[in-house]
């Protein structure tokens, strides 16, 4: 019975240490992020796609 607690004791203790470096890798990824304010304030559109562009450029 001991060994079985044993067995046990040492599954929980590799389990916990593997949680405990994804806790760690996954802080450390998301403190690399940047955040560069808000998507929609920063998009610029393209207006040379359009079908209807007119070139600033005249001939």
């Amino acid at each position: 019975m001991k060994k079985v607690l044993k067995m046990i004791a040492v599954i929980v203790a590799v389990a916990g240490a593997v949680i405990g470096v994804v806790a760690l890798v996954k802080k450390y990824v998301d403190s690399k992020r940047v955040v560069i304010g808000n998507d929609a304030e920063n998009y610029v559109s393209c207006s040379c796609c359009d079908n209807d562009f007119v070139s600033e450029v005249t001939k």
